[in-house]
C-alpha cells in the first residue's frame, strides 16, 4: 500500500520499517552494537571513501537510529532527518552548520534557556550575534533581518509565555534571501504541527517531550532537506558527537506509536485545565494559544491542529505565593521537561529560564509568578482537583 495515501496515525506505527527486511520481527530490531564487521578490507576502504553503502560505526550510522530517522523525516515531510543524544545537541548541531563568525541570528524571544545560553556563548566565544523580534508582523521581521543574518530560530508555541509566530507568514519573507528558517518544534510534535509544510527549512525536537512520551529518554532529532541534513551529520554531528545511543532510538520508535492517541488525551485534558483556571480568582494571567482571547488565536488556528498541552499562567501574589502553590501540590509533580504522561509543573523563573538574566526575562514576559503546566495524561478531574486544593492554599 501507499505510504503517501496513509493517515498520520497509520504512519507513526509502519513508516520507515518493513519487518521482511529484519527476519520479519514485527518491532524495529535493537543494534546495540558500537561497530560493524566488513567483509573484507576492501569493502571497509570503500565504506570509509564513501562509495559504498552500508554501516561502519554507530557514531556514523546505526541500523535503529536510521529507522527512527526514516520515521521522522516522513512524519515531518522532509527529505532526511538526525537523530542526537539530546534536544540541545540538535539545536546545537543545526546552528553550528548555519552559522560562520560574524554572522547574526535573528531569533523568536523567550527562547529555552539553554538555547539562550548556547546563542550568548557562541556571541561571546565566535562573534555569531544574536538579536530577539516579536515577529509579529511582515514588517517586523523584515526590519529585524541584518545584513549578516545567516538564519532565523524560532520556537513556536514560544516557551513558557506560548506566544505564537507565524511561520508560512515568515518563510514568505525570506524566500528567496537565502536565509533558512529553523523552528524548535518541541512543544507541538510532528502531529500538531509540520513547519516545513509552512515553508521553514529545519524542524527540530527535544524529543525527549512528547516524541518519547515515557520521561525516560533523553533525545533530539532534526529534519530538513537531505543536503542539508548530510551536511550537518557529517559536521556537527560527526565531529562534535552528540549522536543517540541505539536503546533511546529503540525506544523513541515505541514512544512513537502512540503519539496520536497521547496527544489527543493530552490536548482533550488541557482544554479541561484551561477553562477551570480561567476565571479563577487567584489566576492573574493565563496563557495558552486555544484561548480565545490569546492574541495569537488565529495562528493557532491556521497551523496546528490543536493548541498543544502547555498552559501558563501568573498566580496572584508574589515569588513566594508561586513557590508555595507548587510546594502544595499533591498529584501533579514539580519538574521541568514536558510531555510526559504525569502532569508536571515548573517555575520558569528559577528552573528553566533561571539562567537567562533578569532584564530579559522581564522582555520575555517571565515573571516571578509565572507557572508552566504540562498537562499529562491522568484523569482531567484528578488534575483539576490537584490544582484547586493548591490554590486553596495559597
Amino acid at each position: 500500500m501507499d505510504g503517501n495515501k496513509l493517515q498520520l496515525e497509520t504512519r507513526l506505527i509502519h513508516s520507515g520499517y518493513e519487518p521482511k527486511e529484519h527476519s520479519g520481527s514485527l518491532v524495529p530490531p535493537l543494534f546495540q552494537t558500537s561497530t560493524f564487521v566488513f567483509e573484507n578490507a576492501a569493502q571497509g576502504e570503500k565504506r570509509f571513501a564513501g562509495e559504498e553503502e552500508g554501516y561502519i560505526y554507530t557514531r556514523l550510522g546505526n541500523p535503529t537510529v536510521s529507522i527512527l530517522e526514516s520515521r521522522i523525516a516522513e512524519l515531518e515531510g522532509a527529505e532526511a532527518a538526525l537523530a542526537f543524544s539530546s534536544g540541545m545537541a540538535a539545536v546545537s548541531a543545526v546552528l553550528f552548520s548555519l552559522v560562520k563568525s560574524g554572522e547574526h541570528i535573528l531569533c523568536s524571544p523567550g527562547v529555552y534557556g539553554c538555547t539562550f545560553g548556547l546563542l550568548q556563548l557562541m556571541q561571546d566565544r565566535f562573534g555569531v550575534t544574536h538579536s530577539f523580534s516579536p515577529m509579529d508582523s511582515p514588517e517586523q521581521v523584515a526590519e529585524a533581518i541584518q545584513e549578516n543574518t545567516c538564519c532565523i530560530f524560532i520556537e513556536t508555541p514560544i516557551n513558557p509565555t506560548m506566544k505564537l509566530v507565524d511561520l508560512e507568514m515568515v518563510s514568505t519573507i525570506v524566500k528567496g534571501k537565502g536565509i533558512p528558517v529553523v523552528v524548535d518544534n518541541t512543544f507541538s510534535s510532528p502531529y500538531l504541527q509540520n513547519p516545513l509544510e509552512l515553508g521553514c527549512d529545519v524542524s527540530l525536537h527535544s524529543a525527549t517531550k512528547y516524541i518519547c512520551g515515557h520521561g525516560d529518554v533523553i533525545a533530539g532529532v532534526a529534519a530538513g532537506s537531505a543536503d542539508f541534513m548530510k551536511k550537518v551529520a557529517l559536521s556537527a554531528q560527526k565531529d562534535i558527537g552528540g549522536v543517540i545511543s541505539p536503546f533511546d532510538a529503540w525506544l523513541l520508535l515505541r514512544g512513537i506509536k502512540t503519539l496520536a492517541v497521547r496527544m489527543d488525551r493530552h490536548c482533550e485534558n488541557t482544554e479541561q485545565i484551561f477553562s477551570y483556571l480561567k476565571n479563577h480568582p487567584k489566576v492573574a494571567k493565563i496563557f495558552y494559544p486555544g484561548d480565545p482571547e490569546h492574541q495569537d488565536y488565529d495562528i493557532a488556528k491556521k497551523q496546528m491542529k490543536k493548541p498543544g498541552a502547555l498552559i501558563s499562567f501568573e498566580i496572584e501574589g508574589t515569588k513566594d505565593t508561586a513557590q508555595k502553590f507548587l510546594d502544595e501540590l499533591k498529584l501533579i509533580k514539580i519538574a521541568v521537561s514536558l510531555g510526559d504522561a504525569e502532569t508536571l509543573a515548573q517555575h520558569p523563573a528559577t528552573m528553566t529560564h533561571s539562567a537567562v538574566p533578569v532584564e530579559e526575562r522581564a522582555k520575555m514576559g517571565i515573571k516571578d509568578t509565572l507557572i508552566r503546566l504540562s498537562v499529562g495524561l491522568e484523569a482531567w478531574v484528578d488534575i483539576k482537583n490537584d490544582l484547586e486544593q493548591a490554590l486553596e492554599k495559597i
